[in-house]
């Protein structure tokens, strides 16, 4: 007989900033822009957001402690202003819509991080990679020759827009990335 598996189960998870729906939708047309122009479609396994701890495994069975900690660290944050502008990369593949830096957004950053390591031993697996803020738009897929091309277009293009986080939001991965869960700043 086979052992019960169920309660050892991991699930990939991750915490980002997710604007709201109009933003969603820009980043969304942007994204199909590549999926048409340049057959770059992996972009769309995620709802557009700004990655504040990158993906993780965690028992399902034990998601819980995720949600105490990660409610409690929003509770005693306030909202956060996000500023997008213009487009960055990651040659040779990737193409971003640039998140303005700020102390508040990097100060977020490394609580949350600091907060993970010390209370459920979550570390980053690059955790001396300098964060670079940013919502991702052609991703892994796009070829290099694709990029190539695309790039030197959306390195002159212009793009503008700022939204106000209230919450964090616990994203789980069931053969695409969803929301499972979101935690409100200030709100305990």
């Amino acid at each position: 007989m086979e052992p019960d598996n169920s309660l050892t189960k991991t699930q990939r998870f991750f915490i980002a900033l997710v604007p709201p729906p109009a933003i969603q939708a820009e980043a969304n047309a942007i994204r199909q822009e590549f999926a048409n122009r340049f057959d770059s479609h992996k972009a769309f396994n995620s709802p557009p957001h700004v990655t504040l701890q990158p993906p993780f495994r965690w028992p399902l069975s034990e998601v819980e402690q995720i949600q105490q900690v990660v409610r409690q660290f929003a509770a005693e944050r306030s909202p956060i202003p996000i500023q997008f502008r213009g487009f960055g990369a990651f040659p040779p593949r990737v193409i971003y819509i640039d998140v303005v830096p700020s102390t508040a957004l990097q100060q977020l950053k490394a609580e949350l991080s600091q907060t993970l390591a010390q209370q459920l031993s979550i570390y980053e697996k690059a955790p001396h990679r300098p964060f670079r803020p940013h919502m991702t738009v052609a991703f892994r897929d796009l070829t290099c020759s694709a990029f190539r091309q695309a790039w030197p277009e959306f390195e002159q293009r212009t793009y503008q827009a700022d939204f106000t986080a209230h919450e964090l939001t616990l994203l789980i991965y069931n053969q695409r990335w969803e929301t499972y869960q979101t935690f409100s700043f200030g709100s305990g």
